[in-house]
């Protein structure tokens, strides 16, 4: 599997239009998504009487690309260009399921020029079985691979928290199937695949549990490239919808309108720290006015959680200790919430995307 995956990046980099590490992603992941929706399709036809594709049956993966000798060069470009992508970009969202694929094409793109190439590239993704348990496992692998290499590819490192990180906040937090979880920024899902395997292995008995976990999942990514990613990582981790992963920007709302309805268990995230949002985003926190993204994410978290709600979220060092807003978030911390454990990361964990240090803070509403 992992020859297979290094065999396309190697043909996409003989590709005039892909440029750099973060764009040959985007290529590849959006043509996985298909084969693995399909394979998925197929496998719920078979065993659901009343199962209907959401993606048109002349758009369908087994139906364009999975015939080796099929449209290539020019004919393969025009098809995907303007045909495949404008109608999945505007596919009626009928079904949760079509919902899932308009949101990853909504902002997908096709980066390869030349339609040989991407001949290649689609009959090397058509070898993969995602039916089959064990070459989904090991692709599953090779995809977080993947998304740990996109550290080296720029500011995109900031879609991705290292896996020790992430499985040990999970491990403290024990989230269980029917607690409400959410990331609130999820980049390409890490906290939610390791919560879910947390569950698998501890909690999940039966299909309803498994069920139960996935109808309680909550996300939301900003930015179209870490969204495609997540998405598809919910795929490969057994989730037949996951619709739940909205591309919105979390912050964008007023922290006032947020009900009790919508309050959560369990927050495990990651926001982007060292950014500053858009003006005018301040005004929806009208106790704490300012730009900073890390500081307005803890005030959202905060809003967010129930009465007995716990968190685990990391934040740059030094976030309790600066001026200002600062002082003012840390105070509402202290207040409002039980702040129960700090834990000190080391400067190396974000290199090398990140130089500052973190923290891990743990709270509980």
């Amino acid at each position: 599997m992992r020859n297979l995956v290094k065999t396309i990046q190697d043909v996409m980099r003989k590709d005039v239009g892909v440029d750099g590490d973060a764009q040959r992603l985007s290529q590849l992941v959006w043509m996985f998504f298909l084969k693995i929706i399909d394979d998925q399709d197929e496998a719920l036809e078979f065993t659901r009487d009343d199962y209907t594709s959401p993606i048109p049956e002349h758009l369908q993966w087994r139906n364009w690309a999975a015939d080796p000798e099929g449209i290539t060069g020019d004919e393969l470009q025009d098809f995907v260009n303007l045909q495949l992508f404008p109608t999945l970009k505007e596919l009626p969202a009928t079904t949760s399921r079509a919902r899932v694929v308009r949101s990853v094409f909504e902002d997908a793109y096709n980066y390869m020029k030349s339609g040989q190439l991407m001949r290649q590239v689609i009959n090397k993704i058509s070898e993969v079985d995602f039916n089959s348990l064990s070459e989904r496992q090991h692709f599953g692998d090779i995809y977080e691979q993947l998304l740990n290499d996109l550290q080296n590819a720029g500011n995109a490192g900031e879609y991705y928290t290292p896996r020790a990180v992430t499985a040990f906040m999970v491990q403290q937090m024990d989230p269980k199937p029917g607690q409400i979880l959410m990331d609130t920024a999820c980049g390409t899902g890490g906290f939610l695949t390791c919560a879910m395997r947390h569950m698998r292995k501890h909690y999940v008995k039966r299909p309803e549990d498994e069920a139960t976990m996935q109808s309680s999942l909550r996300a939301v990514e900003q930015k179209p490239l870490p969204h495609m990613l997540c998405t598809t990582n919910m795929l490969l981790h057994n989730v037949e919808e996951p619709s739940w992963v909205r591309h919105d920007n979390t912050l964008a709302r007023p922290l006032i309108s947020w009900t009790k309805d919508e309050r959560v268990d369990m927050i495990l995230t990651n926001p982007p720290f060292g950014g500053k949002e858009e003006d005018g985003i301040e005004n929806n926190f009208p106790q704490f006015k300012t730009r900073e993204t890390a500081d307005l994410f803890l005030a959202l978290i905060i809003r967010l959680l129930k009465k007995n709600g716990r968190a685990a979220v990391v934040l740059p060092d030094g976030s309790l200790f600066g001026e200002g807003i600062k002082t003012r978030l840390k105070e509402h911390l202290l207040t409002e919430c039980n702040l129960h454990t700090i834990v000190r990361l080391p400067n190396s964990v974000f290199k090398p995307y990140a130089s500052i240090g973190t923290n891990q803070k743990r709270a509980v509403q």
